[in-house]
């Protein structure tokens, strides 16, 4: 995420769920740390610099190494559109900022990590 207010939110409720986190200012950053492998899942904005979050989903499908890794998209752009966007995309899930929540984000996350 481009704000740092959100990335410390998604970064203070995932760690205090117990996850360990590694944080990437925009998808290209993400990418890049992806590529040292141990993740099992990415959550992203879509609305982030250089290489936004529907362009880190599309990068991460067309993989072969982390074409199954499961994908939250969490972003202010909450219309059907754009959720349609990014589902094709292949994001797993697509949670709009205006209806987040902390319990969600995590339900999501158990449901796609196990």
């Amino acid at each position: 995420d481009d704000s740092i207010t959100t990335r410390t939110l998604e970064q203070s409720t995932l760690e205090a769920a117990g996850y360990d986190v590694a944080v990437a200012v925009d998808g290209t950053d993400a990418w890049a740390r992806l590529q040292g492998g141990g993740f099992d899942v990415v959550v992203a904005d879509v609305g982030v610099p250089r290489m936004d979050g529907i362009q880190l989903t599309e990068t991460i499908r067309a993989s072969g190494r982390f074409a199954s890794l499961p994908v939250v998209l969490v972003t202010s752009l909450d219309s059907a559109e754009h959720r349609a966007r990014g589902l094709e995309a292949g994001a797993d899930a697509y949670i709009g900022k205006g209806s987040f929540d902390q319990q969600g984000l995590l339900d999501v996350i158990r449901q796609l990590v196990g």
